[in-house]
């Protein structure tokens, strides 16, 4: 079986020899021309990545600002914890896919400094980098396993972890739409020993990563810096009106190398001839539906994009090392529990939001559920649990939960839904957020503090059926400007009339970055047998499918 597959992956290599030529989804367009006025841009890099911006060498820079776009970059040493000593593909996690994403880019988007031998001509436009490019380095083209292999995580440098860790990073791309990340390949080596492994996973890149994710968002892009070192002519390219990627020389090593296998001067300048027009390309596609232009508007009756009052009790809020109060325990996020499944505003293309386990942080016991979302201006956005049969909560005086802020919303609401599907009545409350970032609070809704929402029959009444409860959400709606953020939710219960919050003098830590993604991973969302869903998307074996959610989809219709 495995010389079949060698044999079959040599006949396409083959093919690709004589005719490899990029494919363009109907959604892109093709623009090269430079951006009208100068736009921050970031490159994330090590050696190589230094060479190709040397004015002396590859002239990047030279020609990213004769193309209006100020550099910045970041090499070793730079970022909070060094992290800029990590640039391996395993290390993509830690900057995209980490409880210290946040402080991370954060940090990339405020950079201005040079790091690397080159002039910088242009003039600070000011304002955040709003281009990221990011590169690992020679060695990452030593990826071990087999050509075809399928993503799967693990820690190594192999095929298919790498496939799983590209797959993962886009998690957090999808939530900031706001920013267009570049994704430059690794260089080729001079040794054959892994170069058809590199080829293999380079033209998954180019060709089948979006594709495969169903990732339509224009905020991503690639661009094959190993194909263009392959061969004078290996081309990644904007000619004769399309974009073509092109494989004719019939190799799979370093064809400009220097003494070791940092590409040439010559390399990298070709490099920088056929990277420039396909930037302006990447570039004029994503603004054009940036969630800052007009066309990223949703319409303008949307009735989610009203804010609910903050009425009745106010949230009892708890610290650092606060635990939920004794009550009747409605999700754990430890045990098999209904699905936790997202609504999104099918108008506004930028809106997205993901549900899912997290085991890095938990208020108690080992996981939560951890919420990313972007929410376009004007739009909206819900994470909803709906029960098998309705539930008498009469009992209880209302609601309390275990909130984490790792970076807050603009705008976040609790919902309870009655009645069954179809006839479902809203209540909602605006949630007062903790002033703390990256602690655990308990909030508190008392039945009393819901109200029945303004587009439904008899809104602003307030809620007095905690015996007929359906279900659970919680609302990220946005006004006039994108709603953004990443929260973790522990332990939903009931609580008593009078009952206050309890405490814990020992809460769990969160595991460290570097070996805990932001989100678990499918896999080990089916050992644990949880079954959260992200909204639009759904994990199947470290990738994305695009699939319709019937029973938020019903609730979302509502909402419009």
């Amino acid at each position: 079986m495995k010389r079949l597959s060698a044999l079959v992956f040599g006949f396409i290599l083959v093919f690709c020899a004589s005719a490899s030529v990029y494919y363009e989804p109907a959604w892109q367009g093709v623009n090269p021309n430079p951006p009208d006025s100068p736009v921050r841009l970031i490159f994330i890099h090590h050696s190589t990545g230094e060479n190709w911006l040397n004015d002396d060498n590859g002239g990047l820079a030279r020609a990213l600002q004769k193309n209006n776009y100020y550099p910045s970059d970041t090499n070793y040493g730079w970022g909070p914890d060094a992290i800029g000593d990590r640039t391996d593909i395993p290390n993509w996690l830690e900057w995209f896919r980490s409880e210290n994403t946040p402080q991370i880019m954060q940090a990339v988007f405020q950079e201005g400094e040079v790091h690397s031998p080159f002039a910088r001509t242009l003039t600070d436009p000011g304002g955040e980098n709003q281009i990221i490019l990011f590169k690992s380095c020679f060695p990452n083209s030593a990826l071990d396993g087999s050509p075809d292999d399928p993503p799967s995580s693990g820690s190594d440098l192999n095929v298919g972890n790498a496939k799983y860790i590209y797959n993962e990073i886009l998690q957090y791309f999808k939530t900031r739409p706001d920013k267009l990340f570049v994704v430059i390949t690794a260089p080729p080596l001079t040794d054959g020993t892994f170069a058809a492994n590199a080829r293999a996973f380079n033209q998954w890149l180019v060709n089948d990563w979006l594709r495969e994710d169903n990732y339509t968002l224009p905020n991503v892009a690639v661009f094959d810096f190993y194909n263009v070192l392959t061969g004078p002519n290996n081309h990644h390219r904007f000619t004769g009106g399309q974009i073509e990627h092109v494989i004719n020389d019939k190799r799979n090593t370093e064809f400009y190398p220097s003494e070791d296998d940092h590409p040439n001067r010559q390399g990298n300048q070709k490099a920088t001839t056929e990277f420039l027009p396909m930037l302006n390309i990447f570039y004029n596609r994503w603004k054009a539906s940036a969630p800052t232009t007009a066309a990223a508007q949703p319409p303008a009756t949307n009735p989610q994009a009203q804010s609910t009052e903050n009425q009745g009790q106010q949230s009892v809020q708890s610290p650092a090392d606060a635990v939920p109060a004794a009550g009747g325990l409605l999700f754990d996020f430890e045990s098999e529990q209904p699905l936790w499944e997202a609504s999104v505003d099918e108008a506004a293309q930028t809106t997205a939001l993901d549900c899912q386990i997290n085991t890095a942080n938990a208020g108690s016991g080992g996981q939560s559920m951890q919420i990313v979302f972007n929410v376009a201006a004007n739009s909206w956005a819900t994470c909803s649990s709906f029960f098998d049969a309705p539930r008498d909560l009469s009992a209880a005086a209302g609601i309390q939960f275990m909130l984490r802020l790792q970076d807050p919303p603009g705008e976040m609401h609790l919902d309870v839904f009655t009645g069954p599907d179809g006839e479902r009545a809203t209540y909602a409350r605006q949630i007062p957020l903790p002033d703390s970032t990256g602690k655990w609070s308990i909030i508190q809704t008392r039945w009393s503090d819901l109200k029945r929402v303004e587009w439904e029959a008899d809104g602003g009444t307030v809620f007095s059926h905690p015996e007929q409860i359906t279900g659970l959400a919680f609302g990220f709606p946005a006004g006039n400007q994108v709603n953004h953020g990443i929260i973790q939710i522990d332990d939903i219960q009931t609580f008593s009339s009078g009952a206050a919050p309890a405490q814990v003098a020992n809460p769990p830590a969160a595991a460290p970055a570097a070996e805990q993604p932001a989100l678990a991973a499918p896999q080990n969302q089916e050992s644990t047998g949880q079954k959260t869903r992200s909204g639009r998307i759904m994990p199947f074996c470290g990738s994305i499918l695009l699939v319709p959610l019937a029973a938020v989809a019903a609730a979302g219709r509502k909402r419009k």
